[in-house]
């Protein structure tokens, strides 16, 4: 049995359809979700004067599930298209899931 994962990313805006179309690329099964979030951070690295004084980022944020195939798939396409790019993300393992 193939373990599952949750895959979240935080993009910069200007970064959102490159990311939307390398996801496309992927085929996910499940396909995946996105919406626009604040990010709240410590660092003002890259913040404008209006984004350190609200002390929020505007981000898209991508959610994924993938098993542990895709998962190995996704990160290396990730690495290769956008190092150094500043996306964040998290992989946590999925206990559930299902449809109601």
């Amino acid at each position: 049995m193939s373990k599952e994962y949750l895959v979240t990313l935080n993009v910069p805006p200007a970064l959102e359809e490159m990311v939307v179309d390398c996801l496309l690329m992927l085929e996910f099964e499940q396909g995946f979700s996105s919406l626009t979030v604040s990010a709240h951070h410590h660092e003002n690295k890259g913040l404008s004067v209006s984004e350190q004084v609200t002390g929020r980022q505007k981000r898209i944020r991508f959610q994924m599930y993938v098993n542990g195939t895709d998962l190995a798939k996704l990160l290396v396409q990730l690495r290769e298209e956008f190092a150094g790019s500043g996306i964040q993300y998290w992989v946590a393992p999925v206990l559930e899931n299902g449809e109601f």
